[in-house]
């Protein structure tokens, strides 16, 4: 008797270990199933999103420019914008960008910010409808896309074909994943234990954090509810912690920022936190309610979440929208005074560009204009200052001329040097295609700025020599420099603005200072002739004249530096 039971006590103690074998194998399981398919979600939402960017990005960012004049519009271009590239932590980070460069005000910042709140819940609409069944479809047309297409666009366009479909079979495998989690009882408890509404908010907000996207933690949430692991009302309240979590990305672009693109990015925060604690109000009052009226529209848990995630955003925003100008001004609270204001005639600074600036793929070619904008401005003034001293020859006008040449080195070797290190990243396509127009547009400029510094030694040289320039001389160099000042003017326009309306007058002009050349030149062979100028004051003059020849040719090369980007 005794021997028989200890045999059956054996039996079932190797039973247990059997068991307890079986289940660890069987954990280790679905937490590598959840792993894979959290690696698959997260690289096919950054893939679909980082090759939508690429081939749309230009394009998108100059909707973003055109269209947002007032809040409503703002708002509207924010929804549409989010929901094309999938990423309200894209735009929001594009914003602040935009804000920092001053292409873009706190009031304007607020209104895309606001619609960008609204497109992200796309992602979530698009996860509820359940497309794992046709993920291998959408991978294998997306496969053959980028295999056979030979334009860079098109294997852009199926790579976000690519990124779609991985992002479903990612789901796919986190959902089988959570389906056999239901075998484990720990896992449910777990889950269940979940009761509290701050703590749920904490948690959805941390993990939103962490992983840097709204919409792949409402997803998880998504899957979670459909599985039977989440309540109704607890999934409430960790979307809202999602949303405030989605902050982060915005919030830590701005740290190097300007205080503008700090306010941009705390208009987002300030917004998520007001309308969670408006939420939290509703939900305190008439969380059934809600929970019913939520349900009314579909049945189906997952859907649940996703008409959730998108309800309270649309909430938020109509409640909100109207106090737009009083979170702006709640973000200016938060982050007092100003910067220090970097004029263009700021020595050894940029502006725009820069370690210490906000960094964004999509905005960076933006950047690069406006610094450059600011550069011809300089080279411009400076060759008008050299002429004046030339004429005057005054000391100081001289010696500025010099300093503000050292200023315009300076910033063709920083604006050279950025240009290299942002054509190793993923900027837009078109984006990429002006690059080399850029290096162009540097250089010619850079040029402007030394014939201003060839002037200022003609000046120099006249100011210790005491070579005279008579009054004839002096009244065609300054009809000469006014048709020069006319050619940069619209060169400069047409770089800065992307439009060659002034193309015909550039080529017009050009041909008009040739001539003018020309024409000069022959007059000042005939003054020597006459013996009416030195040859000293002779070779002065007809260095300039052919120095502002030069320079027109320059700013000419600057206006067809839009035709190489289009092409």
């Amino acid at each position: 008797m005794t021997l028989s039971l200890k045999m059956v006590s054996y039996v079932y103690g190797v039973q247990d270990v059997v068991t307890n074998e079986g289940n660890k194998r069987m954990n280790v399981r679905i937490l590598l199933s959840l792993a894979g398919g959290l690696g698959l979600f997260l690289f096919g939402m950054d893939l679909m999103s980082d090759s939508i960017e690429k081939v749309a990005g230009a394009k998108l960012r100059r909707i973003l420019e055109i269209f947002t004049t007032n809040r409503f519009t703002g708002m509207l271009v924010g929804i549409v914008f989010t929901g094309i590239i999938q990423s309200s932590s894209a735009c929001t980070a594009m914003v602040v960008s935009f804000v920092n460069s001053g292409l873009m005000n706190l009031y304007q910042a607020a209104g895309v910010i606001f619609g960008a709140n609204i497109g992200t819940t796309i992602t979530s609409q698009l996860v509820s409808l359940n497309l794992s069944a046709a993920a291998p479809v959408i991978l294998l047309c997306g496969v053959l896309g980028m295999m056979f297409s030979k334009k860079e666009k098109l294997k852009k366009i199926a790579e976000v074909i690519v990124g779609f479909g991985i992002l479903f079979t990612g789901l796919n495998t986190m959902s089988s994943g959570m389906a056999e989690m239901k075998n484990v009882p720990e896992v449910v408890d777990l889950m269940k234990s979940l009761t509290s509404p701050l703590l749920a908010t904490l948690v959805g907000t941390v993990l939103t954090a962490v992983i840097q996207s709204s919409s792949v933690t409402v997803s998880i949430v998504l899957l979670l509810a459909y599985q039977g692991f989440l309540d109704p009302g607890i999934c409430l309240y960790i979307i809202l912690g999602c949303n405030i979590g989605a902050c982060a990305t915005a919030l830590i672009t701005s740290l190097p920022g300007k205080k503008d693109a700090k306010r941009a990015a705390l208009i987002h925060f300030w917004f998520n936190v007001v309308g969670t604690l408006l939420i939290y109000v509703i939900l305190f009052f008439a969380k059934d309610l809600v929970i019913q009226l939520i349900q009314s529209i579909s049945a189906d848990n997952g859907r649940f979440v996703a008409n959730a995630h998108t309800i309270i955003k649309v909430f938020q925003v109509i409640v909100l929208f109207p106090f737009s100008g009083a979170i702006v001004k709640l973000a200016s609270i938060t982050v007092p005074g100003e910067d220090k204001k970097v004029g263009y005639r700021e020595s050894y600074q940029l502006k725009y560009i820069g370690e210490k600036v906000v960094f964004n793929p999509a905005t960076a070619v933006v950047e690069v204009i406006k610094e450059l904008d600011r550069m011809a401005s300089l080279a411009s003034e400076n060759l008008n200052r050299a002429m004046n001293a030339l004429i005057t020859l005054d000391e100081e006008d001289i010696q500025e001329v010099y300093e503000v040449e050292k200023n315009i080195d300076f910033l063709n070797h920083a604006i050279t040097n950025y240009l290299v290190r942002i054509n190793q990243t993923t900027l837009p396509i078109e984006d990429l295609k002006s690059l080399g127009a850029l290096f162009h547009v540097v250089n010619d400029i850079e040029r402007i700025g030394d014939h201003a510094e060839n002037v200022a030694d003609a000046a120099k040289q006249r100011r210790e020599t005491g070579v005279n320039i008579s009054k004839e001389a002096q009244r065609e160099l300054g009809e000469m420099l006014d048709m020069v000042n006319t050619i940069i003017q619209y060169s400069i326009e047409m770089f800065s603005k992307s439009d060659d309306r002034h193309m015909k007058d550039v080529m017009l002009l050009e041909d008009k200072v040739d001539n003018k050349e020309r024409e000069l030149q022959q007059r000042h062979v005939e003054r020597l002739a006459r013996g009416e100028c030195t040859p000293e004051a002779g070779m002065i003059f007809s260095d300039i004249v052919s120095g502002l020849e030069r320079v027109a040719d320059h700013a000419t090369n600057i206006a067809f530096a839009i035709r190489e980007e289009e092409n």
